[in-house]
């Protein structure tokens, strides 16, 4: 891990209410480049929340209201009306994998194609880098054109993960990537977080706190919508500062 990686986001004073609940209580973060940041805590604790304003998808639910900042760079992206070009760096990957009813070559050439490239050289070279860097390329290589719903639960979300490479994203957001996934493919999708971070920025929340301990650089541990605590993942595991994260990753509660 490289201690000179500069920040990429910055998060100032963020809360958010969804009408009267008040579900993010002053979060205050920065997110290291090429780096895998996790947010570990127990459910309803505001970790996907978070990661939501990241790419403005609370901006999806009603009568949700938020005060602060996040800048990414050096752009403020809670007060930019491109919210479409903000989707596309910062690219997301959900709990369950959510594919298209198409080939697996359509679902990974979609978002190009959606930008407007429509020559097939171009095309091609897109899908083929997509799906390697996604590590999945030589298990799908002879079958682009079948359905990308036939492949199993692990394959299907590291075509999600080809899928989001494609759009060139600078940031990949993980919501539980793995929860609904066998410990094989589990693993895989791991494998390939410790790769890909070597291009992007990564953060994933995840209810596995073997899996923040093994893959993240940084954890952040959140509790009632506060960030009780957000370090180094070796400190947070091994000398948390907060008896409250202590508590938790010792199984006390949670």
């Amino acid at each position: 891990m490289n201690s000179e990686n500069k920040t990429k986001i910055r998060v100032n004073d963020l809360d958010l209410y969804y009408g009267e609940k008040q579900a993010l209580n002053g979060i205050n973060m920065d997110i290291r480049e090429n780096e895998v940041t996790a947010l570990i805590g127990p459910s309803g604790c505001g970790k996907s929340t978070f990661l939501r304003c990241l790419n403005r998808m609370n901006d999806l639910i009603d009568c949700v209201k938020i005060n602060g900042e996040i800048y990414m760079d050096d752009e403020e992206i809670l007060t930019t009306n491109d919210v479409i070009s903000l989707r596309t760096r910062v690219g997301m990957v959900f709990q369950k994998a959510n594919l298209f009813p198409m080939s697996i070559y359509d679902n990974v050439a979609y978002g190009p194609r959606n930008q407007g490239i429509k020559d097939k050289k171009t095309l091609d070279k897109i899908v083929e880098e997509s799906l390697k860097g996604a590590a999945i390329w030589d298990e799908v290589k002879d079958r682009l054109k079948s359905p990308a719903l036939g492949l199993s639960g692990g394959q299907q979300q590291r075509v999600c993960i080809a899928r989001t490479i494609a759009m060139k994203p600078e940031v990949i957001l993980m919501d539980e990537p793995t929860s609904a996934l066998d410990p094989i493919s589990t693993s895989k999708v791991e494998e390939l977080m410790a790769t890909l971070k070597d291009k992007y920025t990564i953060v994933i929340v995840t209810h596995n706190m073997q899996q923040a301990a093994r893959i993240s650089d940084k954890t952040g541990f959140f509790l009632n919508g506060e960030l009780i605590e957000f370090n180094n993942t070796k400190e947070i595991f091994t000398v948390p500062h907060d008896k409250r994260t202590e508590d938790y990753i010792t199984g006390r509660f949670g």
